[in-house]
């Protein structure tokens, strides 16, 4: 009656429109597992109006994660969720670290066309330099006599 739906975390879709006997379905878990993970808050189901637990397919990609780490790889669930935050963490910075980059391209691209306007253009002023100087200044201060 259901197809089988399998697509990562990242893939899956944040619309919170299962209900419960679906997403478990979906997951190949009982319902009562996913209250459970609920109240441990491995996972967020959203909540209809009348209360009821709505999962996207995130969720039910996550739950699937979950029972992965558990049965293969022996992790207990306070372990699965120290790495479920980690990895939203992780990817959280990856998209911070992404969004920087742009504005610095931006910032780079300003800076260019600010140079194209500037009368002193070609002598670099307003871009960053690449080339390092192995000059050397000296500074000796001066003796109250040379004043």
């Amino acid at each position: 009656m259901y197809e089988e739906i399998h697509v990562s975390v990242e893939q899956a879709s944040d619309a919170k429109v299962l209900i419960i006997s679906v997403a478990a379905r979906l997951a190949g878990m009982h319902p009562q597992t996913l209250r459970q993970y609920d109240r441990l808050g491995l996972v967020q189901p959203g909540r209809a109006g009348g209360g009821g637990r709505r999962y996207s397919e995130r969720d039910v990609a996550l739950l699937r994660e979950v029972q992965r780490l558990s049965q293969e790889d022996g992790v207990n669930l306070a372990g699965i969720k120290r790495i479920i935050g980690l990895e939203q963490m992780a990817g959280d910075l990856q998209q911070r670290v992404a969004e920087l980059e742009q504005q610095l391209a931006d910032a780079y691209a300003r800076i260019a066309q600010l140079e194209a306007m500037n009368p002193y253009a070609g002598r670099g002023d307003l871009v960053r330099q690449e080339n390092h100087s192995t000059a050397l200044v000296v500074w000796r201060p001066r003796r109250p006599a040379d004043r």
